[in-house]
């Protein structure tokens, strides 16, 4: 397996810990509250902790990683890349505090800059035949496959935060 992965199942991994102590502290686990969990542990390890590992690979191993991605070494690329990483890392661990609309606005950002990145990959591809691992391997499944998820699951939390509000306010008119 790609080691590309690893931050993907780092963040089911993460939900399923959190899902757990939810579990046994007795706390009620609602779908919402599952789809929540994910959400939020896929923006704070997959998103967050992801992509300042990846920032420190491009700042830090920029000829390294720019091998595995089939382009000439020492390109000023890299470091551009490492800092736009880093930036979606902080905003990916700050979900930790700051939730509502933030939530949003990082997965909107972050799915952007993935799949602006699978573009490039694809567009390498046809353009160069660039079939390098970096290029064609995992990181172009995850550049698409991560920014549906976070998708999916931000628009399925919103939809249940949705009619978790419309059921608390039908409750209360009923209690007037």
């Amino acid at each position: 397996m790609d080691t590309a992965y690893i931050w993907l199942i780092l963040g089911i991994i993460g939900a399923l810990i959190m899902l757990g102590i939810q579990f046994y502290s007795k706390r009620a686990l609602t779908m919402k509250r599952i789809i929540e969990i994910f959400l939020l542990s896929f923006l704070v390890i997959t998103v967050g902790l992801g992509s300042i590992w990846a920032s420190i690979g491009h700042s830090f191993f920029a000829n390294q990683v720019a091998s595995s991605i089939g382009w000439a070494p020492g390109s000023p690329f890299q470091q551009e890349v490492a800092f736009a990483n880093l930036a979606f890392g902080v905003l990916g661990v700050l979900c930790i505090w700051i939730r509502g609309n933030f939530w949003t606005a990082t997965v909107i950002g972050v799915s952007i800059f993935l799949l602006g990145d699978a573009l490039g990959h694809i567009s390498n591809i046809f353009v160069t035949g660039n079939y390098a691992s970096g290029n064609a391997g995992a990181v172009l499944v995850l550049d698409i496959l991560v920014p549906i998820l976070l998708i999916g699951l931000l628009v399925a939390y919103k939809i249940m935060e949705e009619r978790a509000v419309r059921s608390a306010i039908k409750s209360l008119e009923r209690s007037l």
